[in-house]
C-alpha cells in the first residue's frame, strides 16, 4: 500500500521505519542459509571464508557419487509416493470433515492433524516399535506410509481452506441432475479445489523431502534419503558436499514457494466474485 500524501510525520517514520525492521528481520533469517550456498561452490574442503577457489567438484560429487544417487532415487521414490497416498487420504477426510456435521467431529480433526504437533522423535519412537510388531521396519512400504502419516495434516488444512469458499449448491445441483456422487466430486467438486488440493500435495512432498528424524528410526541402511545422507556426511564423513545437497534443497523450496504463491493469487482470483463482494457460500 502506497503511503498517502496527506501523510503525517509520524505515519511515515511508521511507514518507513515498518519496512526497514521488516527488512532486518528477513535478513537475520535468511542470511544464514544463503552464507553456505558460494561454499558449495569453493574448490578446497574447509568450511570456511574466504573460499580458496570455485569449483562444481561437490556438485559432481554429489550427481555422481553411488551412495548420493542412491539417497536422490530413495528420496524421490518416497516422497512422490507418499504425496500420492497423502493427497488422496487428505483431501478425502477433508472433504468428509466439512461436509459432515457429526458428535466428536472436533476431535477427529484434531487426531488427524495430530502428527504436526506432536514432536517428531515421539512419533519416530512410535512407529519404529509398532513397524517391530508388523516387520515393517528396513522397507520402502514402512517409510512411505510413515511419510504419507506426516503428510496427511498439510493436505487436510490446505484443502479445508480452500472448501471454505466452495458453494455447496453445486453439488446439490448435480444430484438433482442425477450424476453419481463419485462423477460429481471429479466433475465439480474436484476441478474446484484443485488449487488447495495441488498446493497440499506440494507441502506433503517438501515435509517428505526434509525428514530425517523419521528415516533414522525405520530406515535400513539402503533406504538413507538426502537429509538422512546428510545427516550422516556431517557426522561420519565431513565433506562439503553435503553443502551442495544443501544448495539444491534450498533452491527447490524456494520453486515450491513461488509455485504455492502463484497458486495462492490463482484461487484468490477465482474466488473473488465481480464487484469484490464476499465469495458465495
Amino acid at each position: 500500500m502506497a503511503l498517502p500524501d496527506h501523510a503525517t510525520t509520524g505515519d511515515r517514520i511508521w511507514y518507513y521505519g515498518f519496512r526497514v525492521i521488516v527488512g532486518v528481520i528477513f535478513f537475520y533469517l535468511v542470511f544464514p542459509i544463503l552464507s553456505i550456498i558460494p561454499l558449495s561452490f569453493n574448490s578446497g574442503e574447509l568450511l570456511s571464508y574466504p573460499m580458496q577457489g570455485f569449483s562444481l567438484r561437490w556438485y559432481q560429487d554429489f550427481f555422481g557419487s553411488g551412495r548420493w544417487g542412491l539417497a536422490i532415487k530413495n528420496s524421490v521414490i518416497i516422497g512422490l509416493s507418499s504425496m500420492v497416498l497423502a493427497t488422496i487420504f487428505g483431501t478425502t477426510a477433508a472433504v468428509g470433515i466439512n461436509r459432515a456435521n457429526f458428535r466428536g467431529k472436533q476431535l477427529v480433526l484434531a487426531l488427524l492433524i495430530s502428527p504436526m504437533m506432536i514432536p517428531l522423535i515421539i512419533t519416530a519412537l512410535s512407529l519404529y516399535l509398532f513397524y517391530a510388531r508388523l516387520g515393517l521396519n528396513n522397507s520402502y512400504f514402512g517409510l512411505i506410509l510413515a511419510h504419507t502419516i506426516l503428510g496427511v495434516p498439510f493436505v487436510l488444512i490446505t484443502v479445508s481452506a480452500t472448501l471454505q469458499s466452495f458453494d455447496y449448491n453445486l453439488v446439490r445441483a448435480g444430484a438433482s441432475l442425477g450424476a453419481a456422487p463419485l462423477k460429481v466430486f471429479f466433475k465439480i467438486v474436484l476441478p474446484n479445489i484443485a488449487p488447495g488440493v495441488f498446493s497440499g500435495a506440494l507441502f506433503a512432498f517438501a515435509t517428505s523431502l526434509d525428514e530425517v528424524v523419521v528415516v533414522m528410526f525405520i530406515a535400513g541402511p539402503s533406504h538413507r534419503t538426502i537429509p538422512r545422507q546428510m545427516f550422516s556426511g556431517i557426522r561420519e564423513h565431513l565433506s562439503p558436499t553435503f553443502l551442495a545437497a544443501a544448495t539444491i534443497l534450498i533452491v527447490f523450496a524456494a520453486l515450491l514457494m513461488l509455485t504455492l504463491e502463484l497458486l495462492r493469487k490463482r484461487n484468490d482470483k477465482y474466488n473473488s466474485p465481480p464487484g469484490g463482494g464476499a465469495a458465495p457460500k
